[in-house]
């Protein structure tokens, strides 16, 4: 006989709506007067982005600029106090936590784990979004493909505690590829790497770019924001100061006065692309000689 405990309608699960790929162009992700405040401080006081199906946005500004915070706001992982964040046309509180893990992927500053899994197992965990539904079945392909393109191949049977800090750096991007979502968020990718690997994970920006995914990237090279993004914005005063294409953001006033710190932006002679270099008193620029005896 059924307990009464069990006559009535059990609550049913909100079943997790798979997304439909962006038309190119389409605004992916959008911020609107977002303030957020820690402590007494609004880190972020009316700032507004959005990004686009097929483009890549760089954030930059000095540190503690809210560069991070921004990027933590359109992924939806911290709630603006005043402002409102959109994912896929729909305010980001609207989505339960399984139906943006579908949407959006995030690759935070610091990747650490408290167990030692092999590394390919790390790059699989970003398929966790997808079980159970349709798209399972790409697991293995994503996994491969997220692996090769971070060149991580190599070491897929060590474990990631054993790998040094640009190696994890590197799988713990590869995790976040292997998600496959529409939005791609990272904060700081190219910090502990190499100079061949920071063009390398710049790159994969462009090529996810291409395939159609909105990418956000907070890089503190500005050289590699002029070369890679279609966009920067320059976030001062806890607002993006300007947003547009490198060329026309990045001039020597405002990014002096940004980064208080006098710059130079001359043309790559080559590509045309900005360089930004800071002013170097000459007497601090290299040292003499040594004699020779």
């Amino acid at each position: 006989m059924t307990s009464v405990l069990f006559r009535g309608r059990l609550p049913q699960r909100r079943p997790r709506e798979l997304p439909v790929p962006a038309a190119p162009g389409a605004l992916v992700a959008e911020a609107a007067g977002v303030r957020i405040e820690r402590g007494r401080r609004a880190v972020l006081d009316g700032a507004s982005t959005g990004v686009r199906a097929g483009e890549v946005l760089a954030l930059v500004g000095p540190n503690g600029a809210g560069k991070s915070t921004l990027l933590a706001a359109l992924a939806a992982d911290l709630a603006p106090d005043a402002g409102e964040v959109r994912i896929g046309g729909r305010p980001a509180h609207a989505w339960t936590t399984g139906e943006l893990a579908l949407r959006r992927s995030v690759l935070p500053q610091d990747a650490t784990l408290s167990f030692p899994f092999p590394v390919a197992e790390v790059v699989r965990m970003g398929r966790a979004p997808w079980a159970g539904t349709a798209r399972e079945d790409e697991d293995d392909a994503a996994v491969a493909e997220a692996m090769a393109a971070t060149e991580v191949e190599e070491f897929a049977g060590r474990p990631f505690s054993a790998l040094s800090g640009g190696e994890r750096a590197r799988v713990a991007l590869a995790r976040v590829l292997a998600q496959r979502t529409g939005l791609l968020l990272l904060d700081e990718p190219t910090a502990v790497l190499d100079l061949r690997h920071q063009e390398l994970v710049l790159r994969v920006c462009r090529e996810r770019a291409a395939a159609g995914t909105a990418v956000v990237v907070v890089p503190h090279d500005l050289g590699l924001a002029a070369a890679h993004a279609d966009r920067v914005g320059v976030l001062h005063e806890g607002r993006i100061a300007v947003d547009g294409p490198p060329a026309e953001v990045l001039g020597e006033e405002l990014l002096s006065r940004v980064y208080r710190q006098p710059v130079e932006v001359f043309p790559h002679p080559r590509t045309g692309v900005p360089l930004v270099v800071p002013v170097r008193h000459p007497d601090t620029v290299g040292s003499p000689s040594p004699k020779r005896i």
